[in-house]
């Protein structure tokens, strides 16, 4: 039975992998999991200085998920090459980096520190609001996702993967301009944008006012999404959103996903990878699924 899979030549023991921001270096969960077994571990995102994130509260549980406003907090690259890869390189896993930036500049810097360092890939989040055009995020405008993959592209080493936003009005549009922009892969979905209010206090739960929603309520939308981008590109997908369970990644897979993110699910079940990486063993072992290559895309009509 073989759960390897590639991604933009990179190959992976198996297609499950954390979501960045919910599982920091992996290091306050090495002592839960075991990292070998992943295929890949996805660091928090790391910017070219520290960032210190946005002011409290910024976490707040919604039905069927949760919504933050974390703000990207993080100590910066420095302290990242560091403390972070050291600690990363002891486990037979994949290193993905997670860059952050709010200027072009800043993630080409970032970007430019890793060349020499041993990570396998870059997943860069253009979900971060760009403030030299006024604080749209960098991922809402096609022209802008294709030109900041093509500059990242022009100093990386290692493959590209681009973290699309769902907050847009045609997912697809995003993932052609990464394509066009010479991505290796895509990664979708980042959270959908949301708001909660404290009907007693009458005031907002979150100091932000809106966050990022997450947890197994985006879940279809995240499918959904998959799936057309599957339609439209010819790069390679990792799906996230919502996945809780083998079966939710499963259908992330069947829709068109080579590798899958799993995020908020580590904050209530400290193992949910490692039960889904044992839950698609179990899946193709009672369905006859010799490779998992096999289910990718493989969802009928």
């Amino acid at each position: 039975m073989n759960t390897k899979v590639q991604l933009a030549g990179v190959e992976l023991k198996n297609p499950i992998m954390t979501a960045s921001g919910t599982f920091g270096s992996g290091m306050e969960y090495s002592q839960f999991v075991d990292l070998n077994r992943l295929g890949a571990v996805v660091t928090k995102g790391v910017s070219n200085v520290p960032w210190e994130g946005n002011p409290t509260p910024r976490v707040a549980e919604v039905y069927g998920g949760m919504l933050n406003a974390i703000g990207l907090q993080n100590p910066g690259i420095d302290v990242f090459v560091q403390r972070d890869i050291p600690f990363l390189t002891h486990y037979d896993t994949r290193i993905i980096v997670n860059v952050c930036g709010k200027s072009e500049g800043d993630y080409i810097e970032v970007v430019e520190r890793l060349v020499d360092q041993p990570v396998d890939m870059l997943e860069i989040n253009i979900s971060c609001p760009n403030v030299k055009e006024g604080g749209i995020a960098f991922g809402q405008s096609a022209k802008a996702v294709e030109q900041i993959t093509r500059e990242i592209k022009k100093t990386a080493k290692q493959p590209v993967i681009m973290k699309l936003s769902p907050n847009v009005t045609d997912i697809t549009d995003m993932a052609r301009a990464a394509e066009a922009g010479g991505a290796d892969a895509v990664s979708l979905i980042n959270t959908l944008t949301g708001m909660k209010i404290d009907v007693e206090r009458r005031s907002f739960v979150l100091a932000n006012k809106t966050g990022g929603m997450s947890g197994p309520a985006v879940h279809p939308i995240a499918v959904r999404m998959v799936y057309q981008v599957a339609q439209a590109v010819k790069i390679p997908i990792i799906g996230m959103g919502g996945v809780s369970t083998a079966e939710d990644a499963l259908e992330l897979i069947l829709a068109g996903a080579t590798a899958v993110s799993v995020g908020t699910a580590n904050f209530t079940n400290p193992r949910a990878t490692v039960e889904i990486i044992e839950g698609i063993r179990q899946y193709m072992g009672e369905h006859g699924v010799e490779d998992v290559r096999e289910l990718i895309g493989a969802v009928r009509d």
